[in-house]
């Protein structure tokens, strides 16, 4: 595939549409946060407009501004607390559907929506799909936290980096007031220890791997293409 700057936005709009199709009349959704998922959202909000009733639980102010927008009806996890599909994008997710996600600074809240899902669905350009993980991982920490979570990261072997805002002087600030720092450990060959190392930092709030993503929706040599976990 001979590859152009609209690539990727190409095959961000067929992914996200793609994985539309897997939604059905009477379902509560997590709608999930990222320029592939907007497609996503965008298009059950034309479902919506053509007669399909669906519920949305958006995972941040962007997710919810885009499902007010496309016309999408929105709950709460009080209200439902268990949706039958969730709808994310990715920062990159490896063979395995193990994900690193958290560019979005959305990652708690995408954790907490995909974990009540009974179907977790991602949906990627190809540029997100890799043998291994090697992205930094977003972790979510209490501003009082900051620099013990970077110390204790130093000790697992990672970089860690405050991120910090383009449209003001400081950190940027999650939707649940809290920092973010990007971990970089190069390439990651266990998640999954990783991931509970990461978990047990006082002060963290949530870190962004991945470990229960149902099903990949993903755009490889032009063609969507669809993936299951074993």
């Amino acid at each position: 595939m001979v590859r152009t700057p609209d690539s990727n936005a190409g095959e961000k709009r067929a992914a996200g549409e793609a994985a539309a199709g897997m939604v059905r009349d009477g379902m509560v959704l997590g709608l999930g946060t990222g320029s592939t998922v907007a497609w996503t959202i965008k298009k059950i909000g034309e479902m919506v407009e053509e007669g399909m009733e669906v519920l949305g639980v958006p995972t941040s102010y962007q997710a919810q501004e885009l499902a007010i927008a496309a016309g999408i009806p929105l709950t709460s996890l009080d209200q439902d607390p268990v949706l039958d599909l969730a709808i994310d994008g990715a920062d990159e997710i490896a063979k395995d559907l193990t994900a690193i996600k958290g560019g979005g600074a959305a990652h708690a809240r995408e954790k907490v929506v995909a974990a009540s899902a009974r179907w977790f669905v991602i949906v990627a350009d190809s540029s997100k799909y890799v043998d291994s993980l090697s992205h930094p991982v977003p972790v979510e920490v209490l501003p009082i936290a900051g620099r013990l979570a970077s110390r204790r990261i130093e000790e697992l072997g990672g970089s860690p980096q405050i991120r910090q805002a383009k449209m003001k002087d400081g950190p940027v600030i999650t939707d649940n007031g809290n920092f973010v720092i990007d971990a970089d450990f190069g390439r990651i060959e266990d998640p999954g220890g990783l991931a509970a190392r990461l978990s047990e930092i006082p002060g963290v709030v949530e870190h962004g791997i991945f470990e229960n993503v149902n099903e990949l929706v993903v755009v490889i040599d032009g063609a969507v293409k669809t993936f299951r976990r074993e």
